[in-house]
């Protein structure tokens, strides 16, 4: 049996934990995020950052992940074929829709989807403007570029504020349906704005596999099926997918700094422990009440930041 490990981002381990949502184990060991047992792989998500692959297809599982995949040209290799394999031949040369969400790992702050649309011909000029990965890019760039690329490709930002967010979390939705129903409505108003005209494809930077997309989906009254695909690290695939990444991020930036304005200091990003002391600063000023407007409550941080403000009052 095969051993690999790599490491990830919280972001992209919550993308993981979503897309492996009818795999997951109920019992977790100690310092997990995750665990997850396909028919032919384990995969085990550590706090860490780093993710475990075990079994005979260790090598093509990991490779789906191929960003952060081991330096082993066997493996990446296989990457390409593995996540490529279902889209058209030269994707990244057409006129297309790529759509893309930020916040999903983020304790503070909403989930931002967005679905952007670019010609062919617009590519060059995306290039020229820095578009690419918005991870490997810092606020200051993305809000430059965004600002730029705002007024040259039609797109749709949707926005699932902290209070709707965890009243439909509590009353049973996955976020990965969440995210489901926001990108297929963000690409359905992209579709709408530049009707007549249709992409040559959609992109959808892959977060569940296509069956449970399409699952979370069901009972919608419209549904983007045609020209459809699917992949992981699909910013690097087509640069309508990273324009769709740093408009979600310009977005999900300007949220935040709203609620840095709100709570009277700045709120910072992510999930580790530094947004712990933030929350429980938050309440310290606020009180417990204002939560739901600034957090997604069912993060582990609710309770590290009760406990914090627990602590201080003892």
């Amino acid at each position: 049996m095969g051993n690999l490990v790599i490491n990830q981002g919280i972001s992209e381990i919550m993308k993981m934990q979503e897309y492996y949502e009818k795999h997951l184990l109920d019992k977790n060991p100690p310092g997990s995020v995750f665990v997850a047992k396909t028919p032919a792989c384990m995969i085990t998500a550590y706090k860490s950052g780093k993710v475990l692959f075990q079994g005979n297809d260790c090598e093509k599982e990991a490779g789906k992940w191929s960003g952060s995949a081991p330096s082993k040209k066997s493996v990446s290799s296989k990457t390409k074929s593995a996540v490529k394999s279902d889209l058209p031949v030269g994707i990244g040369g057409m006129s297309a829709i790529g759509s893309d969400e930020v916040g999903t790992g983020d304790f503070f702050g909403p989930i931002t989807v967005v679905a952007a649309y670019v010609k062919k011909e617009h590519i060059p000029l995306l290039k020229e403007l820095g578009v690419r990965d918005s991870k490997d890019l810092n606020d200051e760039k993305i809000i430059a570029i965004a600002k730029v690329i705002k007024d040259v490709v039609p797109f749709s930002l949707m926005t699932l504020k902290n209070e709707k967010y965890n009243q439909v979390q509590k009353s049973g939705m996955s976020q990965g349906k969440m995210k489901a129903i926001l990108h297929n409505q963000a690409i359905l108003n992209v579709l709408d704005k530049i009707s007549p005209e249709k992409p040559e494809a959609i992109l959808i930077d892959q977060f569940v596999q296509s069956s449970t997309y399409y699952q979370h989906l069901k009972g919608q009254k419209a549904i983007a099926k045609e020209n459809v695909y699917f992949s992981t690290k699909a910013e690097g695939i087509h640069l309508a997918v990273a324009a769709a990444s740093i408009l979600a991020r310009y977005a999900f930036i300007q949220y935040i700094d709203k609620l840095s304005d709100a709570a009277g200091f700045t709120i910072p990003k992510g999930a580790g422990a530094h947004v712990d002391i933030a929350a429980a600063k938050l309440i310290m000023k606020k009180g417990r009440d204002i939560l739901p407007s600034f957090v997604k409550l069912h993060f582990a941080n609710t309770d590290k930041a009760l406990a914090i403000v627990n602590k201080k009052r003892i």
